[in-house]
């Protein structure tokens, strides 16, 4: 199998079109075509279909593709090891949820990278379901996900047919995060009414694609509020907090730190007895690399430091 037609297929599947890759590749489109037929046959699959959007991959197609982004890295971190002259480049991806004390984990990671060496470091905050297809496609080495316990046996399952190691590293009730100044944290028993004055800022990505939106809402959104603000950045959602008195969030706990560094408290509330779980997950095949360790290190000493 040639190489050269591993990044000629990632590069197709990456533009949905045999002429922009061939652009990219800064080659003839007739021949790019002709090496992704070469190794079609080679393989004995067929790897890319037309529709109407352009080119996509077959399930086939996506398996092999994500072999293939995986014997790239491989051989990217061969060359970091053993090429001469060249110093060992240092990798870590992690698909995160917005979550306080993470953030505060990568922080603390990040203190300690080796800045004599190359390093590529990748950190995303998206949703559980991004998270695992990202994982899944060797897109990002390390994933934490956070669900409802009352979903779990659909996320175990799910663990089980990626072929996934998944660890529980916490298991909370979310509390109320607002500003210091505002009127509520006055309260020393809040009621969920007490809520319905306030805007309510929110993931805007928090969903299982897989569930029906609507049974999802129903287990994560108060009835008492109909004010709410979206929003899929968390250094946004901290400011908006900070600095609108009557916003709140619901936040699993975070460490003090960060919290007296935006002048925000934390409630916990009675009526909040929802569980939910915060859960590592990794490809089965996938060895840990020192980065990983130390970040997932780090996770836990935040969670015990909140």
């Amino acid at each position: 199998m040639n190489i050269q037609y591993l990044k000629y297929a990632l590069e197709v599947a990456k533009h949905k079109s045999i002429s922009k890759a061939a652009r990219e590749l800064f080659m003839g489109q007739p021949n790019l075509s002709r090496a992704i037929k070469e190794l079609e046959e080679d393989l004995g699959i067929t790897i890319f279909e037309r529709n109407s959007k352009g080119i996509s991959p077959t399930p086939d197609g996506e398996e092999f593709l994500q072999y293939a982004k995986r014997i790239l890295l491989q051989i990217d971190e061969v060359e970091d090891i053993y090429k001469v002259g060249k110093k060992k480049k240092s990798h870590f991806s992690a698909c995160v949820p917005r979550a306080g004390y993470i953030a505060y984990a990568f922080k603390e990671l990040s203190k300690n990278i080796d800045t004599q060496n190359p390093a590529e470091i990748f950190y995303k905050e998206t949703n559980s379901m991004r998270t695992i297809n990202n994982v899944v496609k060797g897109d990002y080495n390390l994933g934490i996900i956070r669900y409802l316990t009352t979903f779990e046996k659909y996320f175990e399952s799910l663990f089980l047919e990626k072929n996934l190691v998944a660890e529980t590293i916490t298991e909370f009730s979310y509390v109320l995060a607002m500003s210091a100044n505002n009127p509520l944290a006055q309260k020393n028993d809040i009621k969920p009414e007490d809520l319905s004055d306030y805007i309510e800022i929110a993931h805007a990505d928090p969903y299982v694609p897989s569930l029906p939106v609507i049974d999802v809402k129903k287990a994560e959104m108060s009835e008492f509020v109909d004010k709410r603000i979206y929003v899929f950045e968390r250094a946004s959602q901290y400011m908006l907090l900070e600095s609108v008195p009557n916003t709140f969030m619901w936040i699993s706990p975070i460490p003090d730190e960060m919290l007296n560094q935006h002048n925000l408290i934390e409630k916990e509330c009675s009526f909040s007895k929802k569980k939910y779980k915060d859960v590592l997950i990794y490809r089965k095949e996938y060895k840990l690399s020192n980065l990983d360790k130390m970040f997932i290190e780090n996770v836990h000493k935040a969670k015990e430091g909140m």
